[in-house]
């Protein structure tokens, strides 16, 4: 083996080494699903019939989709914002706010609705949740949203619908 490849070798063998160090440094979400919500399974082909490709990429692929690309990023009305895949109420727009980084973003959810995990995917460990019902990917959280939860619950546009709030 040449010196670089063994060097980077074991380059990469510390990082991995050092993920579980990495996730633990940072706050757990320890969230559970409501005990009403029964989980929605469905086989691969049955995902692609409800879903779009593009929807299918984001919740059952784990993909994120363009900055700036979702109407939902733009969406002010009252209203809540469900499952894409599964209809399940993630979040209302009481909670949505304009984090400027060009993706739906909210400072809370709807307890119990959201299920989280540690994504390794960009090396550094961030938190990715999911519908409880469906497991569908939505997003990410950070720690850079306001107050009262200081969290920004970054959500992909293709993975919501909006349902506008009906009128008075």
């Amino acid at each position: 083996m040449k010196r670089r490849h063994f060097l980077g070798f074991l380059g990469a063998g510390g990082l991995v080494g050092l993920f579980p160090v990495l996730a633990n440094a940072r706050p757990r979400l320890d969230l559970s699903a409501s005990p009403g919500i029964e989980p929605l399974e469905l086989g691969e082909a049955e995902w692609r019939e409800r879903l779009t490709p593009e929807q299918f990429e984001i919740l059952r692929d784990h993909g994120t989709e363009p900055a700036y690309s979702s109407p939902l990023d733009d969406e002010w009305r009252d209203g809540e914002y469900r499952c894409a895949g599964c209809d399940l109420l993630l979040f209302t727009s009481a909670m949505k706010y304009d984090s400027g980084t060009g993706w739906p973003s909210f400072f809370e959810h709807v307890e119990g609705h959201l299920l989280t995990q540690v994504d390794y995917k960009l090396i550094w460990p961030r938190t990715e949740y999911h519908c409880a019902r469906c497991g569908g990917h939505q997003g990410h959280i950070f720690e850079d949203g306001p107050e009262p939860s200081g969290l920004r619950w970054c959500n992909n546009g293709l993975a919501l619908h909006f349902v506008p709030a009906a009128a008075s």
